[in-house]
């Protein structure tokens, strides 16, 4: 598989893989250690919840323009797997609830500095024009479904089944264990990825510091920060809200008072779809939320006499993906040979109407079920399968998008509210999950309205976004096609 690609691929496909392994192991567990760990009450855990998966897609638009500018993306890496390494042991540590925060501080200011930079390192490794890029990536975004589809198995089982402490701890030598691949590594990078300007930023700015050490110290006053925000995580709405009026403002301005007509209604179309991509990842980031306690408390787990645990369940999309991406990838391309490839609008339609689809079948499964029963396992698992299978038509095209309808002026700017818009809808993901918090003790009946409501809702926007589409791939001027990436990195 690597033989025909540059050694360092291996390594940043082992970097990657592990570093998903420790995220998606500890994001398996993190609801139920709030809620039975530190006990705290359901609606209080998806808010937290929220605000720490949203700070997660916030900070790679920081960790990115550091890396641009000053560190380089090795270095960035390598700052980044240190600091998610110390995160995942200190959650493992089991320790106060301020040792709690700083740990996840620490994570997300990791992920920040490691997550966009490890894509800009495969990149690296082959000239523009090479033939193997494509398929490098797809290697590339396989390591990422492979860790997704073990962590949970594995960390969840060990943390559910023997304690905390055993699941996050798995979750932090598989970080320790990436990072370890990369230090040792290196060398395979043949000097890609290496800061700009390497004499800068050894020179020394206040009491013989380099700028490299006061750009670490200022990360550690960011990770600060960031505990401080998790302290006062009501605070991330509001900030969240700003900083969307803040871009929506620079990109009116720039589409009406800096671009030529053409170019002015694709940076709107594509801004159009960044709102709909909100409406898609808010219902569908219920799965480490709101499904995660639903499949513990509703769900018969039951198989061949042993019950499964529920975190274990969170490797579904993973492997959905790994088996559906090909087909998905190959359905693209036989409509493409045929000019009958849909738009990218049209696409994220059919994504937010499997969405609304996905609710709908749980909520049907729910009516089903006899009162004081469990829902069957199937119906949870259809559920699973349309949410990734929604993932599949809207997820591969999102940053595509950007790039190929964002003029490149202003690219940068609409990649970071790519993110911003992700960061968005894992927030507003914590507050839907708070719904299913209100009728507690939850019931079939609470859980089947409400979930009837998120499905229609979704058929709604679904519907509204069709209706716009002629429009919207009109004024786009260019059909814009899936690439072979599985999903998006941002997750």
């Amino acid at each position: 598989m690597f033989s025909q690609h540059p050694r360092g691929l291996f390594i940043c496909f082992a970097t990657e893989l592990w570093e998903r392994f420790s995220y998606y192991g500890m994001r398996a567990l993190l609801i139920f250690y709030l809620m039975q760990h530190f006990l705290f009450s359901e609606q209080e855990s998806y808010l937290i919840y929220g605000a720490y998966t949203a700070l997660v897609y916030m900070t790679p638009v920081l960790g990115g323009a550091i890396a641009d500018r000053y560190l380089g993306a090795r270095k960035a890496v390598t700052l980044g797997a240190v600091l998610l390494t110390l995160g995942h042991f200190g959650i493992a540590f089991e320790g106060s609830l301020q040792i709690f925060y700083l740990s996840l501080a620490l994570i997300i200011v990791g992920v920040g500095f490691l997550k966009t930079n490890a894509s800009t390192l495969v990149g690296t490794l082959y000239p523009p024009d090479d033939a193997r890029r494509d398929a490098g990536f797809t290697i590339f975004y396989m390591g990422i479904n492979i860790g997704g589809a073990a962590a949970p198995l594995l960390c969840g089982w060990l943390g559910q089944t023997y304690g905390w402490r055993y699941g996050f701890g798995l979750a932090g030598i598989g970080m320790l264990a990436g990072l370890l691949f990369f230090l040792r590594g290196q060398p395979l990078l043949m000097g890609h990825a290496e800061p700009p300007n390497a004499a800068w930023l050894r020179e020394p700015v206040f009491a013989r510091l380099s700028r490299e050490t006061a750009i670490y110290i200022a990360t550690i006053a960011l990770v600060l920060a960031v505990w401080l925000i998790m302290n006062r995580r009501e605070v991330v709405g509001p900030m969240l809200a700003t900083f969307g009026t803040l871009t929506g403002i620079v990109i009116l301005y720039y589409a009406f008072a800096r671009c030529t007509p053409q170019e002015r209604d694709r940076l709107l179309v594509c801004a159009t779809l960044l709102v709909f991509t909100i409406a898609f990842w808010a219902l569908y980031e219920q799965m480490g939320s709101s499904l995660n306690v639903f499949a513990d408390r509703m769900v018969d787990r039951r198989v061949l006499g042993y019950e499964i645990p529920a975190s274990m369940f969170q490797s579904l999309p993973s492997i959905f993906v790994i088996l559906c991406a090909p087909l998905a990838s190959s359905l693209w391309l036989y409509l493409g040979r045929r000019n009958r490839e849909p738009s990218a609008a049209v696409k994220f339609t059919l994504a937010i109407a499997q969405v609304g689809l996905a609710f709908l079948v749980l909520s049907l499964g729910l009516k089903l079920t006899e009162p004081g029963q469990k829902i069957a396992l199937g119906w949870f698992v259809l559920n699973f399968f349309l949410l990734t299978s929604g993932e599949l038509c809207l997820a591969p095209v999102g940053m595509s998008m950007v790039t190929k309808l964002a003029p490149q002026r202003i690219v940068g700017v609409m990649m970071g509210a790519f993110f911003l818009a992700y960061s968005a809808s894992s927030f507003i993901a914590g507050r839907i999950a708070q719904l299913t918090a209100t009728g507690h003790p939850a019931t079939l009946e609470s859980y089947a309205q409400i979930y009837t409501t998120l499905g229609c809702v979704a058929l709604a926007a679904a519907l509204l976004l069709l209706l716009l589409a002629p429009v919207l791939t009109r004024r786009a001027q260019e059909r814009v096609a899936i690439g072979p990436l599985p999903r998006p990195e941002v997750s």
